[in-house]
């Protein structure tokens, strides 16, 4: 049984792998700004923002303190707004750069930490760690698109946290990499006009709606231990074709 923490968990895909987890005889622990939308022994739900240092210092804490260990981190908590940036207000920058970077780096940091000092007791016991970070970013990065520069900018800067803390974590048995999916059917592109999805769609090499499925086939790759040799990469969903 492994502990895993998937951010953003209330809805989405963060709902739905949370679920897919539980099912398969995990502990996960999620994380929102409401409450629980999941409810299951194995689940424990953490109300807070992911941007807030004290915050996530404490669940990480909480977590540990039930369950001992942290195995695996899916960073999948995220924000979108599509805007021209002449018309960006500062505010909204700072909003994503919270959720989508800054919230990302906390708890990269904080589950490290105790994936690294595991790692030094597991040694110590001839063990073999197998620590996992999946990180989030978005298919909007690659393709460069109008009208996502912000939004871009703070999932350009997750593929560079992974790939230098990749080099960084190395050493105590954790590999972190990264997922740019394709547009897939939740909230986060509720209001994007349909002529932007489709524009975005046309750029790529297989032009359909990204689901679930392609989300966990990657994730499930990442966290396998016997991906241990796979670190600081990031694969982009649907081909990058702009």
């Amino acid at each position: 049984m492994k502990v895993f923490i998937i951010t953003g968990s209330r809805k989405g895909i963060g709902k739905n792998l949370s679920e897919y987890y539980i099912k398969q005889g995990h502990i996960v622990c999620g994380c929102s700004r409401s409450s629980a939308s999941i409810s299951h022994p194995n689940y424990r739900h953490f109300e807070l923002d992911v941007g807030d240092e004290k915050a996530v210092v404490s669940m990480v804490k909480n977590i540990k303190k039930e369950f001992g260990k942290i195995d695996v981190l899916l960073n999948n908590a995220g924000i979108a707004s599509m805007n021209h940036i002449l018309l960006t207000p500062f505010k909204t920058m700072q909003n994503i750069f919270s959720t989508n970077f800054f919230g990302s780096f906390l708890f990269i940091r904080e589950c490290a930490k105790v994936m690294s000092a595991d790692f030094q007791k597991l040694k110590k016991e001839g063990k073999a760690p197998h620590f996992r970070i999946v990180n989030f970013t978005t298919i909007a990065s690659a393709l460069r698109l109008e009208g996502e520069a912000i939004y871009g900018a703070s999932k350009s800067a997750i593929i560079n946290l992974t790939e230098v803390a990749s080099k960084e974590l190395a050493t105590f048995g954790i590999t972190i990499n990264a997922i740019g999916p394709t547009p897939i059917p939740t909230d986060l592109i509720r209001n994007i006009p349909k002529e932007k999805i489709d524009a975005l769609l046309y750029l790529q090499a297989i032009k359909r709606f990204g689901s679930f499925e392609d989300v966990l086939n990657v994730i499930e790759f990442f966290i396998d231990e016997k991906s241990d040799f796979i670190t600081g990469q990031t694969l982009f969903l649907g081909g990058v074709n702009g």
